[in-house]
């Protein structure tokens, strides 16, 4: 069976090299016993793959199990893989195989597969390796011969980082990767599956097909699909349904398109939000519009400390700290060779002629702290209206007041 043969059995629509690779993997592997663990964003359809691998191999005539391991609460997730024996638990009223002893001979699938425990983690891994598993409140070992086939949405490296996830099952489960790529990875692909989605509609509304003109047909492709593929199905739907001219232009097209645009900082930072805005997210804001100048401030200090400072280097250091200490009433640096804070105080025209050195305190790390000290100087700046100060910070009012009263500013 070719390539071809697998998309119009499986139902697969598109033509781009990375979903052609992961076909051409999967078709491979099927022959074989090997683990398959299969990456890539929800929504790519990563649930068909573990389809052909079963059906194209010797198993095809035994079951086939899907399990989504993250809709499987807790407390009864080793009762569903594995079985329990009668009176194990509360209201285990009598024995109860499992997915591991149904599937034998045949090919369990687990979606979401770094969702489960650490405890059952270690049980999957047992079967893994030796094909041996315990039910529930029993002690006796039960065999069995099954294919496993994973996917997982996540960054399992991150999750083994995290203590989420182990790395040896990691590594039994990773024998053959195959990668599901989003679609905005295969761009070519798009408009083939939006004209598959609205034929599929049109049939089942009893309604002419959507069509697209060139400008949308461009908007289409070049948008980011969060949601990949089960998006574009989503909203080739809508658009069906609500739209009676059939053919869609761009300007239409983009009032059913969520805008996905995020700036690229490591806090979403909104002035108009009541409620999602954090102190946390202060103190990143603030940190990150000074950073510019503390890392140029740390070069020059630096190399003040360090060397015999030339007149341009002083003048150049003079400068920004005038600039910084015109908007904080204290400047402080970490110098990072002997991990120590230098504090540069306000001085006056004549006092500035006659810094040489900086004087050196113990370094205090208390967000709190800071975050009181701004709270305090936004209320001075704007002579104590809340509502201009809250602005400058970038909270709702109602978050100020809590943070006055919670700090006993006046």
């Amino acid at each position: 069976m070719d390539i071809q043969s697998v998309k119009q059995r499986f139902g697969i629509i598109g033509n781009s090299a990375l979903l052609n690779r992961a076909i051409d993997i999967a078709m491979q592997v099927a022959s074989t016993d090997l683990t398959v663990l299969i990456t890539g964003e929800s929504g790519t359809g990563k649930e068909v793959f573990p389809q052909i691998i079963h059906y194209l191999s010797p198993r095809k005539h035994g079951n086939y199990i899907a399990v989504n391991c993250g809709a499987i609460p807790e407390g009864t997730i080793d009762s569903e893989l594995f079985g329990h024996e009668k009176g194990s638990f509360t209201g285990a009223h009598e024995a109860r195989k499992g997915y591991f002893e149904v599937a034998n001979e045949g090919t369990i699938f687990l979606d979401e597969v770094a969702e489960l425990p650490l405890s059952t983690q270690v049980r999957l891994l047992r079967v893994l390796e030796v094909g041996e598993f315990m039910k529930v409140g029993s002690s006796k070992v039960i065999k069995t011969n099954v294919r496993v086939v994973a996917a997982t949405n996540v960054q399992i490296p991150e999750a083994i980082e995290k203590g989420k996830f182990r790395q040896d099952l990691y590594y039994r489960l990773n024998t053959v990767p195959i990668y599901i790529p989003p679609l905005r990875e295969r761009k070519e692909d798009i408009h083939l599956l939006f004209r598959k989605f609205t034929a599929d509609f049109a049939e089942k509304y009893h309604m002419p097909p959507l069509r697209l003109t060139d400008e949308a047909i461009d908007i289409l492709k070049n948008y980011y699909w969060p949601g990949n593929v089960r998006q574009l199905k989503n909203i080739t739907e809508q658009i069906s349904i609500i739209e009676k001219d059939k053919l869609i232009n761009a300007n239409t097209l983009r009032l059913y398109l969520p805008d996905t645009t995020r700036p690229n900082l490591p806090v979403l930072y909104q002035h108009d939000s009541e409620e999602h805005i954090s102190e946390r997210d202060i103190l990143y804001k603030v940190l990150f519009d000074m950073k510019k100048d503390i890392t140029e401030l740390k070069k020059i200090v630096i190399d003040i400390l360090d060397k015999s400072p030339d007149d341009a280097a002083m003048e150049k250091t003079k400068a920004l700290l005038v600039k910084h200490v015109a908007e904080e009433d204290s400047f402080n640096l970490i110098h990072p060779k002997e991990d120590i804070k230098i504090v540069h105080h306000p001085k006056t025209d004549a006092e500035e002629e006659k810094f040489h050195s900086p004087e050196i305190i113990e370094e205090s790390l208390s967000l709190q702290d800071k975050e009181k000290e701004m709270i305090r100087k936004a209320l001075e700046k704007h002579n104590g209206k809340r509502k201009d100060a809250a602005r400058e910070l970038g909270i709702s009012e109602r978050t100020l007041y809590r943070k006055i009263k919670e700090y006993h500013i006046r």
